[in-house]
């Protein structure tokens, strides 16, 4: 009898929402798995690291932006042959700064509803689907000027 074990991996995203009420996407990079599709910012929990304390670090050293407030949208394994990765996602209701690549991945401000004809990643269409049903949080952000 044959048993296969899982990697399991614990990774945070956000949907980050400027004052027109798009939700940034971001473009994995040349070398990354799955170069050139669509996903939402995040990354990673480091070990032991708390969900919301990884998201605020993430969106901190991917984007340059520094989360003030969030709150969970939605928690779930996606498997595939070698590992389990539990995707936490996170809406962030307040945020400041400027969004840049600095892990030179491209970026783009999308509409919700227009969310499902963009070429993100399989593992992210439940956050797609819930992103399109319901409204943008009200307290979007404050950018740096």
């Amino acid at each position: 009898m044959s048993t296969t074990t899982h990697a399991t991996i614990q990774v945070v995203a956000g949907a980050l929402y400027d004052a027109q009420g798009r939700v940034l996407i971001t473009q994995r990079p040349p070398g990354k798995a799955l170069a050139g599709r669509w996903e939402f910012p995040g990354g990673k929990l480091h070990a032991d690291e708390d969900a919301y304390d990884g998201l605020v670090r993430e969106l901190r050293e991917e984007l340059g932006v520094e989360v003030r407030a969030a709150e969970r949208l939605m928690r779930y394994p996606v498997t595939s042959q070698d590992r389990q990765v539990w995707l936490d996602m996170w809406i962030v209701t307040s945020w400041s700064g400027n969004v840049a690549g600095l892990e030179g991945q491209a970026w783009k401000w999308v509409a919700p509803v227009a969310l499902p004809a963009e070429d993100i990643l399989e593992a992210d269409q439940p956050i797609v689907d819930a992103l399109v049903s319901r409204p943008a949080p009200r307290t979007a952000m404050t950018a740096a000027r």
